[in-house]
This record gives structure tokens, C-alpha cells and sequence, in this order.
């Protein structure tokens, strides 16, 4: 990977530093010494999680934001609550460059790298369990980009921006079918950043009077997904 970029902490990548303890989400059930925020070191900066479930989960889920976002928008704490109540652990991943004030993620490959650092450590505190990871516009690319290298059994890809508004020809669906395990896509019939086809993905679910930002009924949202993983740990 070369290099560090310049001004980035010098911790060694992977290192997990508590930031707050258990957090008291919906559903919770934090065991001893279990964390409710982190920060894990990679070659793009510290990113930081925030962790809820149980300490003795039987998933792992792995949530990211969109491009500009964070960590607490109503679609992503919806798949949480959903995940929680089927006992699994879930991680809401603060991506470096938004930890650094960012708007934007800029390489695909320097982000898809600190990722995978992330993933590691975080597969390091829940070993042995099944992975699912996914996000939210931006983060369901990451999600997808990154599948087969984490070892995910699964995606979940909500409000996935199949293209840029208005320029259908600029196609990003190779990034779901190359995803390389399931992926669930759940999207807004009125996304401007269109929506992918049934053949691109192991499930697409369409919203009816949702946009891009999944926000009119986030319940929905994680119905959806509820029923989805469902499937998958039945599997």
C-alpha cells in the first residue's frame, strides 16, 4: 500500500482504543467489558464504530454511511434495531475521511483498504460468527467492492446509486454482481440515482414513495431486511 498519507495519527493499524462505554441502544444486551464506541486505526485514519448487541452475538453486522453522512441516518438505525432483535452484534462504521471532516471518500482503493483493516479488527473481537456487512448509497458500493475479500456471507445494500443522476450509461451495477456472496438492495421507487434490476442482485425490494434517502418510512426499511436475514441465518 506504500506510504501513509502525510498528518495521519501513527498508531499501528488495527489497534481498537474504547471511546464510551456499552451504549443503551433498543434491543441491547451489552455484555461486560463490551464497548459502545471505538476507534480503529488505518492507513487512511482512525475511523470509529459504535457498537451495540451482545457481547455473544450470532452475527456480525457491519454498517456504513453514505458519502456525506454518518452513522445515525433513520434507514441505518432501522437495519440495527432489526439485526439486534435476531441477536446479532452490529457495528456502525465512522469511515476515516468523515472522522477528518470529509465530505467526500475520494479513492475507492484507499477506502476499500481501510475497510478491510477495519473488518479484520472488528473480526478479531467477534470470531467465528457470520459476517454481513453493508451501508447506505456510497457505503453499499463499499459493502459490495469488499465482500469476497472480508469473507462476508452476505450484503445488505440500501438506497445502492446504480448511477449518477441523469446518466443512466454510467452504470455501477458490475459492483453488485461482482459482490461474489447474496447481496439484498432496498431502494426508493423515486430514486434519481435509479435502481437495479432484479438480475443484479440476490433480492431487489422497491419502496414505494421513497427517494434515495429511505427516510418517509424507515420501518419499512427494517421489516425488510428483518425478513431477509431471517432467511439467511435459516440457511
Amino acid at each position: 500500500m506504500g506510504e501513509a498519507p502525510v498528518g495521519l495519527a501513527l498508531a499501528a493499524r488495527g489497534t481498537w482504543v474504547v471511546l464510551a462505554p456499552a451504549a443503551s441502544a433498543p434491543g441491547a444486551a451489552a455484555g461486560p467489558g463490551y464497548p459502545g464506541q471505538v476507534e480503529i486505526a488505518t492507513l487512511a485514519g482512525p475511523a470509529r464504530v459504535d457498537l451495540d448487541g451482545p457481547a455473544t452475538a450470532t452475527f456480525l453486522l457491519v454498517l456504513t454511511h453514505g458519502a456525506g453522512g454518518g452513522v445515525d441516518g433513520r434507514d441505518l438505525l432501522a437495519v440495527r434495531d432489526a439485526a439486534l432483535r435476531l441477536g446479532g452484534a452490529v457495528a456502525r462504521v465512522l469511515q476515516p475521511y468523515r472522522v477528518r471532516g470529509g465530505r467526500a471518500p475520494g479513492s475507492p482503493v484507499l477506502q476499500d483498504a481501510a475497510w478491510l483493516e477495519i473488518i479484520g479488527a472488528l473480526r478479531q473481537k467477534y470470531p467465528g460468527i457470520l459476517l454481513v456487512q453493508g451501508g447506505r448509497s456510497n457505503g453499499a458500493r463499499v459493502a459490495c467492492r469488499t465482500a469476497a475479500a472480508a469473507g462476508a456471507r452476505a450484503v445488505v445494500a440500501l438506497a445502492f446509486p446504480l448511477h449518477p443522476p441523469g446518466q443512466p450509461d454510467r452504470t455501477r451495477a458490475d459492483e453488485l454482481r461482482s459482490a461474489g456472496t447474496d447481496v439484498l438492495v432496498v431502494n426508493g421507487a423515486n430514486d434519481p440515482f435509479g435502481i437495479p434490476s432484479e438480475a443484479d442482485a440476490a433480492r431487489v425490494v422497491v419502496l414505494p414513495g421513497e427517494t434515495h434517502s429511505l427516510s418517509k418510512d424507515p420501518a419499512a426499511v427494517g421489516t425488510v431486511v428483518a425478513s431477509w436475514l431471517s432467511e439467511l441465518l435459516s440457511s
